[in-house]
């Protein structure tokens, strides 16, 4: 006779699957290892205790296969889903019976990020910059593709609203087909022609859906019988861009980029992360590698005249990106290198007691001190108590 409950770790592509098989219930953790960034908060976060870290920098940097940024025990794990509540960059999802589920907020009104993040569509130009610079794919931008980006894409002559006006002096026009041959908008239709009066008598016919304001017609045409007026309705792209709260981390590149001041992001978390160049092993540039903000760089060398003095910077940060999500120490195998300070963190509604003591550990500092060996036994060094604004 089966024996409940049963636990289980499978792999399915870049998700890795936990299991709970009761008796009349299958609970599913899932952690997708490509999302991952080995933040850490899941850790910090897991009431259980269920979760470590693995070795972020290997892992991250695809240095090996065989562990992942994070390493969740099955058995262990309550299946509560404040992991899937606290992941800021949505690596976690959980199933119950196949559905998905949070019964931390169901059942006990668990806190969840305050997450503010908007676009003024008035502001908006519909431009691509937010959507190339985010390093989260999460803008979303709703535009047709037009023949500039696409060779399949809609015709250029379509992307603003227009209201164009085409006239033809029939007084003037000789029904020549000049601009007909010109144009495909254009089509100049001739009566047959009549021996008993000798002209040549026509229409010219003009279709406004495909003109696109050229005014070639005009000016090709040898007798001036032609007025063409376009009026631009609206100068805006058709269409909406979108941010996808999902997958945003509020790293702000969005925000630093717009050039019409149009997106507004809240960070999730306050403080600061120190870095110290001079402990930086040189060559080393495993923090940029797993930095999913991209905040973190290597400095262009600067010219021998400006370094008198001075000791060259192996690593530097935006701190305009940085969300203080902790991925670099736990990736950092210098000691001190880094130091983070979370001092706040925004959340909604009311704190719980259980998030009250999830708080205390993430805004404890830590610093950089790591040795990846198997996950559970990398090390990070604490620092000190919580710090708080």
């Amino acid at each position: 006779m089966a024996l409940f409950p049963k636990y289980s770790k499978t792999r399915d592509g870049q998700n890795v699957v936990m299991e709970q098989r009761l008796l009349k219930a299958v609970n599913n953790l899932i952690l997708n290892a490509e999302t991952c960034t080995g933040c850490g908060i899941c850790v910090d976060a897991c009431p259980e205790e269920a979760i470590v870290l693995g070795p972020v920098g290997a892992t991250r940097r695809g240095a090996i296969d065989y562990a992942e940024p994070v390493d969740v025990n099955p058995e262990k794990c309550s299946y509560c889903g404040v992991c899937v509540v606290m992941c800021p960059f949505n690596a976690m999802t959980l199933k119950i019976d196949g559905e998905e589920r949070l019964p931390i907020l169901e059942q006990e009104g668990f806190p969840t990020y305050d997450m503010v993040t908007t676009i003024d569509e008035e502001k908006c130009d519909r431009c691509t910059i937010c959507e190339e610079v985010c390093p989260r794919d999460a803008i979303n931008r709703d535009v047709p593709a037009f023949e500039g980006g696409d060779e399949a894409g809609k015709p250029r002559e379509t992307a603003l609203q227009t209201r164009t006006t085409f006239t033809v002096d029939t007084e003037k026009c000789d029904v020549c087909g000049i601009c007909g041959e010109l144009c495909p908008s254009i089509t100049v239709v001739r009566k047959p022609a009549n021996p008993e009066t000798g002209k040549v008598e026509g229409d010219v016919q003009w279709e406004e859906t495909t003109c696109d304001g050229c005014t070639i017609c005009v000016e090709a045409c040898p007798q001036d019988a032609i007025t063409l007026e376009r009026e631009v309705i609206s100068s805006k792209l058709p269409g909406k861009v979108d941010i996808e709260q999902d997958n945003c981390c509020t790293c702000t590149w969005c925000v630093q980029s717009c050039p019409q001041e149009a997106i507004t992001v809240e960070k999730i978390f306050e403080g600061d992360l120190e870095i110290h160049p001079e402990k930086c092993p040189g060559g080393c540039s495993t923090c940029v590698e797993v930095c999913p903000c991209n905040a973190l760089y290597l400095p262009s060398p600067l010219p021998a005249k400006d370094m008198k003095g001075e000791i060259e910077a192996n690593i530097a940060i935006n701190k305009d990106f940085c969300i203080l999500c902790g991925a670099c120490v736990n990736a950092c195998p210098s000691e001190d290198a880094l130091v983070l300070r979370r001092t706040g963190i925004r959340m909604q509604e009311k704190d719980s007691d259980l998030f009250k003591k999830i708080k205390e550990k993430l805004l404890t500092p830590r610093t950089s001190r790591v040795k990846e060996t198997a996950p559970g036994e990398v090390e990070v060094k604490v620092l000190g108590e919580a710090e708080e604004a």
